[in-house]
């Protein structure tokens, strides 16, 4: 079976090794140009391609009259979708026989769109997932045909979580993907309305809000930890990135206020207080001994 492949991420390589393991044919590989303003941290699919000798491009835009055509040229059966940032178009979707699928990491209708693996931590979730489902003009809203469920703790931040969803997508695809290229496609319906939709999430977007209670700051704090950029608060007019903090803790009622005590550092909020383990100010990352040392001289003060 011939299947096109648009990919990126650690998802994107295991998607296509997959599709190998599976016996897939793949002509054609689209993914993105690394952006040199953004922490490429995971794995390259254009590494990847070149290492088994499979054509691969990176254009703008795949949806263009010329790209169109090449892909119909293709006579393929299936096209696969592994975090591929760019939306496909109707014409692209209609070309494959056997159907156009993608792999989202949500537990579908949960968190479709973008952002999924933050957004289900900055919320607290206990659960997550890989869906593969059919790809439809509008957004992860096509019949499921896989997902596996993952198990989030209260420690997890987007690496480790990460870590957990490639585990499951690498389980899932293993078993789905023989079965489809048999012919064997399972379709369940989403029912939208029991499920969730979340849009992209910006730097700004992490900034901390210390009226909120302890345990949405916590969750913010892990949501958007490395390899994202950080939840951040204000020092006077300087930024200072909480990079992790122990569970939240009972007590204190001004937030935003710093209590630095000996070998203690708590930071109040609306309900509840913060002990931060690792900050940033000034481009000089800070823990332990130093960390509180440098919250000692501002015991009292508040971060805003």
């Amino acid at each position: 079976m011939k299947a096109v492949v648009f990919a990126y991420h650690n998802m994107g390589v295991i998607g296509i090794r997959s599709l190998l393991k599976a016996g897939y044919d793949i002509p054609l590989v689209f993914t993105h140009a690394d952006s040199t303003t953004e922490n490429i941290w995971f794995a390259s699919v254009a590494k990847l391609c070149s290492e088994h000798g499979i054509a691969c491009v990176t254009p703008e835009s795949p949806n263009t009259p010329a790209w169109i055509e090449k892909i119909r040229d293709l006579r393929l059966d299936s096209i696969f979708s592994f975090m591929y940032r760019n939306m496909l178009s109707r014409e692209i979707l209609r070309i494959p026989q056997a159907g156009a699928y993608n792999l989202h990491p949500s537990y579908l209708p949960a968190y479709r769109g973008r952002c999924p693996v933050n957004w289900v931590l900055i919320n607290g979730e206990r659960y997550t997932g890989v869906t593969l489902h059919e790809m439809v003009e509008k957004p992860d809203a096509g019949s499921i045909v896989a997902q596996k469920k993952v198990a989030i703790t209260e420690y997890d931040t987007p690496l480790t979580l990460y870590a957990k969803l490639d585990d499951a997508a690498k389980s899932m695809l293993a078993d789905i993907l023989p079965r489809m290229r048999q012919g064997a496609v399972p379709k369940t319906p989403q029912d939208l309305a029991l499920g969730s939709y979340y849009g992209g999430r910006k730097p700004d977007d992490g900034r901390i809000v210390w009226q909120r209670s302890a345990v949405e700051i916590y969750n913010l704090i892990r949501g958007v930890t490395r390899p994202y950029p950080g939840a951040f608060c204000h020092l006077d007019e300087k930024k200072l990135i909480i990079w992790q903090t122990m569970l939240p803790a009972d007590g204190l009622l001004e937030p935003g206020r710093i209590y630095a005590l000996t070998g203690n550092v708590m930071i109040s909020t609306g309900k509840g207080a913060l002990m931060p383990t690792e900050i940033e100010i000034d481009g000089k990352v800070l823990s332990g001994e130093k960390m509180q040392h440098f919250f000692y001289k501002l015991n009292g003060s508040y971060l805003a």
